[in-house]
């Protein structure tokens, strides 16, 4: 990921669809998309912010190793991405309003056991899930998609933007949360091998 090129990486992460969100920016409006730790996510991202015209904006969590922090965020922005970390996503959503943008969530991440307001089902145990997504689509009413990436063979991916709520000022409680875990849920249910199993994702359980 440091060291390969971008028409290496064009070839080996093919972004579809692409004009659905396009469409979006040349009327210079904004959106949100969110996507698990499923295939090669760290190469999805670069190749998301390459095939778009609008600004990329990835949001993370800043590692505790500064070293390590400052190299992961050289190589994640290498191709024009702006990183994001997650205690900043507001501030910098209001100052870059004026530009049409998307900004990427991971949907997969533990929240805080403070913060774990929201459960359900996933894989068949219950599960808590960060609302931060949602309440950020229903205030800003940016549509929200879902980016479904497909292994083709070791080294070369696809994704697909999928569209979860296109009007969410106008969606139920929950129901964004609802829609991109089941996306994510069925994803790993039909190709288990590619989800980042390792990290910790039931680690806090409800209060009984």
């Amino acid at each position: 990921m440091s060291t390969i090129s971008k028409h290496e990486l064009q070839k080996r992460f093919k972004v579809n669809n692409t004009a659905l969100i396009n469409e979006y920016f040349e009327r210079g409006e904004s959106v949100l998309a969110c996507s698990g730790h499923y295939g090669n996510w760290e190469w999805g991202t670069l190749a998301v912010g390459l095939a778009l015209k609008g600004d990329t904006y990835p949001i993370y969590k800043p590692l505790s190793n500064k070293t390590f922090d400052n190299w992961f965020y050289r190589i994640r922005s290498r191709f024009g991405n702006k990183m994001i970390p997650m205690r900043q996503t507001l501030r910098v959503m209001t100052g870059s309003k004026e530009k049409p943008s998307i900004f990427l969530f991971g949907n997969d991440q533990a929240p805080q056991k403070s913060e774990s307001h929201y459960w359900t089902s996933f894989l068949n145990q219950q599960t808590s899930i960060q609302q931060g997504l949602e309440k950020i689509a229903i205030k800003t009413n940016r549509p929200v998609f879902y980016l479904k990436v497909k292994v083709l063979k070791r080294g070369y991916y696809e994704v697909d933007f999928v569209p979860i709520c296109l009007n969410p000022a106008q969606s139920t409680i929950h129901e964004i949360t609802q829609k991109h875990t089941l996306l994510l849920e069925k994803l790993i249910q039909e190709e288990p091998a590619y989800w980042l199993w390792s990290h910790r994702r039931w680690k806090h359980q409800p209060s009984q």
